[in-house]
């Protein structure tokens, strides 16, 4: 068995690298400076309790893959990447080839059934950091991240597939913490609304991710859910399923530099994933006539915010909230 982590960037490259230090046969896909650094020096893992540098092989490119039976393929590509992986990998994923979405939101799994089969969702709780070529951080103790999966659509493993199940023996032993679930849609959902915050972080900074933009995109989130007819667990079940095993700890005396969305703005990615985060609780609400302002507003100057390369925080809560139209 063979993991194929697209991607290996935050969780793509936290996760390969601890399959690959627990023994398990790995070859990452990183771009640009990112792929050389792993090339030459090797993947670097920091953590609260150290680092390790580990000589994972890795291709720039999917072209460059040969796929075949026994491989497994991680993809923890933002979602707004996900359309150009898959454009890649059709033309060499040989037929049930097992493809599982290390992502967030709710669109890239039915982006990936539409070409391969099976497909499994995880729940992804992983705290992670990523914005120097070669190195990634897991910024979380005692666990480093929280990894739930299932099927998707149907959810879990039956008796005739164990793949899940497989999947998710690999994750605990390389030290994550991961169950099957066969409700793995609720859970994604339920990270969603939790994930509206990334948004405000790249936008307003810390300050506004905990504050009433968040609250106010968060209830917009709840509505349009709820007027999808799109289930998700509840707040007290998803804090009893993280319980204490999800701490941020600083590396090097030095805290987490922010959310994914913040991070995309620090490394000046020119993109974000929001369309997929607050962006999907747009489209519900213009789907389902739900007045979205918060999360809309939100989308538009996060997108705007990567296209102009602007440093994270470079609003403040007030100002954002300024630009909503009158209640």
């Amino acid at each position: 068995m063979r993991f194929v982590v697209i991607g290996a960037g935050a969780i793509g490259g936290v996760v390969g690298g601890r399959l690959f230090e627990h023994g398990h046969e790995v070859v990452l896909v990183a771009r640009g400076a990112h792929h050389d650094a792993i090339r030459d020096r090797g993947l670097t893992i920091q953590c609260p309790t150290g680092e390790v540098t580990l000589a994972v092989p890795v291709v720039d490119r999917v072209g460059h893959l040969e796929l075949g039976a026994g491989d497994i393929l991680l993809l923890a590509v933002k979602s707004q990447d996900t359309a150009g992986a898959v454009a890649d990998l059709d033309p060499i994923a040989p037929p049930g080839l097992p493809v599982v979405s290390l992502q967030n939101g709710l669109e890239n799994e039915r982006v990936l059934l539409r070409h391969f089969d099976p497909v499994y969702g995880v729940c992804v709780m992983f705290p992670a950091t990523h914005v120097e070529p070669g190195v990634v951080q897991a910024n979380s103790t005692p666990v480093e991240g929280l990894l739930d999966l299932g099927r998707y659509p149907a959810g879990g493993a039956g008796p005739d597939d164990l793949t899940a199940e497989t999947i998710s023996a690999a994750f605990r032993s390389a030290g994550f913490v991961s169950e099957v679930r066969p409700d793995i849609v609720r859970w994604k959902a339920a990270k969603l609304l939790l994930n509206l915050a990334n948004a405000v972080d790249a936008v307003c900074g810390l300050e506004g991710a905990g504050g009433e933009l968040f609250v106010r995109a968060q209830e917009e989130g709840r509505r349009c859910l709820a007027a999808a007819g799109i289930d998700h667990v509840s707040e007290e079940q998803d804090a009893e399923r993280r319980g204490d095993l999800i701490q941020l700890r600083r590396i090097d005396g030095q805290r987490r530099v922010g959310s994914s969305g913040r991070q995309s703005l620090a490394r000046q990615a020119g993109a974000i994933e929001t369309d997929y985060l607050n962006g999907e609780i747009v489209l519900q609400g213009r789907l389902h006539g739900v007045p979205t302002p918060v999360n809309a507003l939100l989308q538009r100057l996060a997108n705007q915010c990567a296209r102009e390369r602007r440093p994270p925080a470079s609003m403040t809560p007030g100002e954002v909230l300024g630009l909503l139209p009158p209640a």
